[in-house]
């Protein structure tokens, strides 16, 4: 096995009894991003020579005693993280050239651990698409098919990792866009609680629905790395104050007795038959394992969708109201006056999806509209709320598809803004609630494309979720068979 193909906690044994050094291993990555990124364009910018020297502080470190998890473990981090000196785009024309004077929180904490950052991925513009279409920069591919989509909005960090051109990732999730492009490019994706990791320094595109979360090879290192990212932080209001698990110390395989939640209306028609059978038959090896399969229903998740794009462009339209041209990022020529200034920088700077999401916030806010459209999705989001509290009274878990279908191919739902909007129907009420929930692998298309399953947690409960997946996940093989580029 070549040594990008490791997973963190391979690759720590491997540092930890100097089989290799950080630096080799930062250049082994390097070598297969230079051999494969022409063709799957994961990254948007790409820090050679800054890894390279983490690399080389961080084997001073190993040497020096001072080893943790992440030390000297290659990672990549989605464009809509600050980074200290290093660009950060958030995939638009409009930041384009933007380097923050300063560090995420996230990005931080990676760096405390002694992990090093090669470098951003790409994603859908401000984080809204569900393909990766989106970006400025260019369409990422899907390392199982280079003709299909890695999914969105992290879809850089997903194909990064499933085509090894990191060790790990982090990505973010506002309404499943670390949980479905991880379903379609056959990886782990975590969306930890609301409130569990840190938002400062991570663009906002929807706050009240922005997550960050580990997107890995495996679900230990999803453990590993949620570890680093989680926990308190004063910068940011929305972070909750509890204690943090040892959330390895958690992964015991054991699942004897856990009551696992399947919600009828997640088993819908039109949904891809292959994926239907997939995640049946692993409800099936779930229940193999000693769990208890218990039938539940959510019955306002038909409502899911609008509520979310109506309260997620709101949000966005009050959010991206800052890139106006006037202090940082792109600013428009030859404006006639301050207004106008303001006008083009805007028009000329976002793309049309973002665009179009701002101005369906706007009207949802505005005076006329505001209590038949946004007030009334609260009250909806406080009903869809209430069905996972009622759920939970019942099960530990909740397991659903990730996703209606496999990854779909590049072009085919960027002319039906809807249909692209409904590839994130199961994972949208999730944020909403603001709950944990993990996708992994659980099967393959005939077509060898990848298919996820869903395992959805209480709040703060994010142990218990880990514990399911990675006990569905020692009893499979699905997890180690990877994209062959």
């Amino acid at each position: 096995m070549e040594i990008y193909e490791l997973t963190i906690h391979e690759l720590h044994d491997k540092l930890k009894k100097k089989e290799v050094s950080s630096v080799e291993a930062t250049g082994a990555v390097f070598s297969r991003i230079v051999s494969i990124e022409d063709k799957v364009h994961s990254f948007v910018t790409v820090s050679r020579d800054e890894a390279l020297r983490q690399a080389e502080e961080a084997d001073k470190r190993i040497a020096s005693g001072d080893m943790r998890p992440l030390t000297g473990i290659p990672i990549a981090v989605k464009d809509i993280f600050c980074t200290e000196g290093v660009r950060t785009t958030c995939s638009s024309k409009i930041l384009e050239n933007f380097i923050p004077p300063y560090d995420s929180t996230v990005v931080a904490r990676l760096k405390s651990e002694g992990a090093v950052i090669l470098g951003k991925t790409n994603m859908d513009e401000f984080a809204m698409g569900s393909s990766t279409e989106t970006s400025r920069f260019g369409i990422t591919r899907n390392p199982w098919d280079l003709d299909r989509i890695p999914g969105g909005s992290s879809g850089g960090s997903a194909a990064s990792v499933a085509a090894s051109e990191c060790i790990a990732s982090i990505g973010t999730d506002t309404g499943g866009s670390i949980r479905q492009p991880a379903a379609c490019c056959g990886i782990v994706g975590l969306k930890p609680t609301y409130g569990r990791v840190s938002r400062y320094g991570m663009i906002a595109f929807a706050s009240s629905l922005d997550q960050g979360g580990p997107m890995t090879k495996d679900v230990k290192d999803a453990a590993i790395l949620l570890q680093v990212m989680a926990g308190h932080d004063g910068m940011d209001s929305t972070s909750v104050n509890t204690p943090v698990p040892d959330y390895s110390k958690g992964l015991s395989g054991n699942i004897k007795g856990l009551k696992i939640g399947l919600p009828r209306e997640y088993f819908i028609e039109g949904m891809d038959k292959e994926v239907d059978a997939a995640v049946r038959r692993a409800v099936k090896e779930l229940e193999g394992l000693g769990a208890e399969v218990v039938d539940i229903s959510l019955p306002h998740t038909e409502y899911a969708v609008a509520v979310y794009y109506l309260i997620a462009t709101a949000e966005a339209s009050s959010n991206l109201a800052r890139f106006d041209g006037a202090k940082y990022g792109y600013r428009a020529a030859q404006a006639k006056d301050l207004l106008d200034m303001y006008k083009r920088s805007r028009a000329e700077g976002f793309g049309p999806e973002v665009k179009r999401r701002i101005m369906l916030g706007t009207y949802a806010l505005s005076s006329g509209y505001y209590d038949a459209y946004y007030l009334k999705a609260q009250k909806v989001r406080t009903l869809i709320q209430n069905d996972f509290v009622d759920a939970f009274k019942r099960c530990d878990v909740i397991v659903t598809p990730t996703a209606p279908t496999p990854a779909f191919k590049i072009g085919e739902k960027t002319a039906d803004p809807l249909q692209m909007y409904l590839s994130d129907i199961f994972t949208i009420s999730v944020n909403l609630a603001g709950l944990p929930a993990i996708s992994l692998p659980c099967g393959f298309t005939s077509g060898n494309l990848p298919i996820g399953l869903q395992i959805i947690g209480k709040g703060f409960d994010d142990e218990t979720l880990l514990r399911a997946a990675h006990a569905y996940e020692q009893a499979t093989e699905r997890h180690k068979k990877k994209a062959s580029l």
